[in-house]
């Protein structure tokens, strides 16, 4: 039976929903009108904006999803609630952002003054720091338009990029200064704001995000035409995949698809990369290094290709040559066109106390834990093989995610064992896992059964992750279980909010299960192997299991992961091997780091 036609709108409904919708409505219209308003210096203009009236301020709040706010009203273009008054209601107050976060940045550009921003302990910075922010401050007086800092872990590129911010705002005109961090963000946005504020904000506007926000950040600088002078990119291998929205948010805000008025970028990671076809964020440093058009470096592996790179075009899109000769060229050939320019676009500096020392840890495993794993093992063949067969790639990724996670379930008790005894002797231990329920859970509950307190940095929302990255830094917590790569400090000595010193007792790194990839690996080791502190790690697996093989390939590959694409590769090759895996594409070892 056809369905009745819908009739025009009736005025019982107009007149229920216009004060709560009206506006948000015409927002629809405003995409055409503040594309006009962007270059207004002043988004308070717009009438589909709040705006304050006399005596009063425009307050934008960081209200967590579903909490109450009373007397604050959603506002839909610029995707935050909204409080206009003279002063904020006690109800209110514990949404207020902090200083250079997302929400204080959008309030301040909605008022006629900012609101003064507290003075922050001051820290000096180290000699590297200084040396540092003075190569990219030359890099940009020279007329360069992206600087990628390859720092190893813990060297303080976050510093580094604050002072080299200062810098450059003193020779040319910088207002507003983006840094897109990676998460957590309570403990990431909260690490950049103390840096900020320690080193000198140089009186700039500083927003500091996530890379999960950068979708907001991109709608926001179209609702109120505000554009960010000079952009931070921190763990900038964040953006290395075109395809994803991450990419499309990311050309939005560094203007990387502009020619004209793009910012100064600066690119932070000490592992850009697993090849040179993912390094997009830096073609427009590419076209200019070669007076081309920066819309032919659109397609970066056909670029790359024009320019001799071995690449061709390949099952799952263009793949990178396995012979090491070829590779070594196409490296060397990359490099030059960072590293030969005058002055130079990057800056790799080893950590001056040492590279980290990473070494395996075999687990001997009893009768019943390995009749479960030789079962796991042979099922997983199995699966895998059918996968291959009928070209299931959904399927063979399934297979391999549980085969790791039941592998990595075995040998939780020994991993409990083997922290324990690390505590004993007076050392703090960080554990890196890769699963929840297979992994961080059971051996977080382990511990706490035996007396052992943990801190705990995973799950979404499960915990409160600074005020557990403080409870082990204090020493409170001896142990902290863990599942983010980056973007956090847990080394002996940390200068803590409000002044205190992290507890100096030695750390200890354990990875609950060897890493496919270099990259997370590295960046994993830099939580406690950093700011002239050594921080052993190691590798747990099975004995006289695959998971040997891959742990040796692990170890051997982590020494030759570098500061440019190419070092992790071999790597990933030989591990797909050893789990029949070679003929899933490459992010299915590590589309998660």
């Amino acid at each position: 039976m056809p369905g009745r036609r819908r009739r025009p709108t009736s005025s019982t409904r107009s007149t229920t929903t216009t004060t709560r919708t009206a506006a948000p409505r015409k927002a629809a219209a405003k995409k055409a009108a503040p594309r006009k308003a962007a270059p207004k210096a002043a988004p308070k203009a717009g009438a589909e904006l709040p705006v304050a009236g006399p005596g009063e301020r425009v307050w934008v709040l960081a209200v967590p999803f579903r909490a109450p706010a009373p007397g604050a009203s959603w506002h839909a273009g610029l995707s935050a609630h909204v409080y206009v008054g003279a002063t904020l209601p006690a109800a209110l107050a514990p949404y207020d952002p902090p200083p250079y976060s997302l929400e204080r940045f959008l309030e301040d550009e909605l008022n006629a003054e900012p609101r003064p921003v507290p003075a922050g302990r001051p820290m000096s910075p180290r000699p590297e720091q200084v040396s540092g922010a003075a190569v990219i401050a030359a890099h940009e007086a020279a007329g360069g338009r992206m600087f990628l800092l390859g720092d190893d872990p813990g060297v303080g590129k976050t510093g580094t990029a604050v002072l080299a911010v200062g810098q450059i705002a003193t020779r040319r005109p910088v207002r507003t200064v983006l840094v897109v961090a990676d998460r957590p963000a309570a403990i990431t946005v909260p690490h950049w704001a103390r840096s900020i504020a320690a080193f000198g904000d140089s009186d700039l506007r500083w927003c500091v995000t996530t890379w999960d926000r950068l979708g907001k950040v991109a709608g926001l600088t179209k609702a109120t035409g505000t554009r960010f002078d000079v952009v931070i990119a921190d763990e900038a291998h964040m953006v290395r995949h075109t395809t994803t929205q991450r990419w499309k948010h990311w050309k939005s805000v560094s203007g990387a698809g502009r020619v004209k008025d793009a910012p100064y970028v600066l690119l932070a990671t000490a592992t850009p990369a697993h090849t040179p076809l993912e390094l997009p964020y830096l073609a427009p440093h590419f076209a200019a290094v070669h007076g081309e058009p920066l819309k032919e470096w659109a397609d970066l592996p056909s670029r790359l290709a024009a320019h001799g790179f071995h690449v061709e075009r390949a099952r799952y899109g263009w793949s990178w040559t396995e012979d090491a000769e070829e590779r070594r060229a196409d490296l060397t050939r990359l490099r030059s066109w960072l590293a030969d320019t005058d002055p130079p676009a990057t800056l790799h500096r080893p950590a001056p106390w040492g590279p980290v020392s990473v070494t395996g840890t075999p687990v001997e495993l009893t009768p019943a834990e390995r009749a479960q794993y030789e079962a796991e093992w042979s099922e997983f063949r199995a699966e895998m093989q059918l996968a291959r067969r009928k070209r299931e790639t959904a399927r063979g990724r399934a297979a391999l995610l549980r085969f790791r996670q039941k592998a990595g379930l075995i040998r939780a008790a020994a991993t409990v064992d083997w922290v324990k005894a690390q505590v004993e002797a007076d050392r703090q231990v960080a554990v890196s896992v890769e699963f929840v329920e297979t992994a961080a859970d059971p051996i977080r509950e382990a511990l706490l059964d035996g007396g052992v307190a943990v801190a705990s940095i995973y799950g979404r929302d499960r915990f409160d992750v600074e005020a557990e990255r403080l409870r082990f830094q204090a020493g409170e917590a001896p142990v902290c279980v863990f599942t983010v790569t980056a973007s956090i400090s847990l080394h002996a000595g940390e200068v803590l909010p409000g002044g205190r010193a992290a507890s100096t007792t030695p750390r200890v790194g354990l990875f609950h299960q060897p890493r496919f990839s270099g990259i997370a690996a590295r960046q994993v080791t830099g939580r406690t192997h950093r700011d002239h502190q050594v921080s052993p790690w190691r590798v747990a697996f099975a004995q006289d299991t695959v998971e040997e093989d891959v742990a040796r390939v692990m170890v051997e590959r982590l020494a030759v992961t570098g500061s440019t694409a190419g070092g992790d590769t071999a790597g990933l090759q030989q591990i797909a091997e050893l789990l029949d895996a070679d003929w899933l594409p490459a992010t299915s070892l590590t589309g998660a780091d």
